[in-house]
């Protein structure tokens, strides 16, 4: 049975889930509504630790929780860039934008531009549209 098929039973520690545990979740986000969540938790699970898996279910246009983990990439993709990458490495936010630019779908395809246009013009930063989710219900190319 996949982790998509598996029932999803909780999180042993919200503030630091496994990435099977996000997964499981993410397939299965009414389970744990958001709004129980710790306070900050898209900020919480933005980091190195998860955005692999982050990454992988933003691609997957039909997982239930695709809307977050775009807008968790956005939060590690500005964390990354407005850090000079002291928060996160350079290679693996730019192996995520290539891959997003060569096989992601036009919501990625967005991430990936506007995450390339951020490096090159930090003055596009926003907080309500890089962390709180403005560019995931508004999507637009930067620029």
């Amino acid at each position: 049975m996949s982790v998509q098929e598996s029932m999803f039973r909780g999180f042993a520690n919200p503030v630091d889930p496994t990435p099977r545990e996000l997964r499981a979740w993410a397939y299965q986000p009414g389970s744990v509504p958001l709004h129980t969540m710790p306070a900050d938790w898209d900020l919480l699970v933005s980091g190195d630790r998860l955005v692999g898996t982050l990454f992988d279910l933003a691609m997957d246009p039909s997982c239930p929780a695709r809307r977050f983990a775009l807008h968790c990439l956005y939060i590690y993709a500005a964390d990354a860039i407005r850090t000079n990458f002291r928060a996160h490495p350079r290679r693996k936010l730019r192996k995520l934008v290539e891959e997003a630019e060569s096989d992601g779908d036009e919501m990625m395809r967005y991430w990936a531009h506007n995450s390339r246009m951020l490096l090159a013009r930090p003055e596009l930063f926003t907080y309500p549209d890089w962390c709180e989710g403005g560019l995931v219900r508004n999507p637009r190319r930067l620029g």
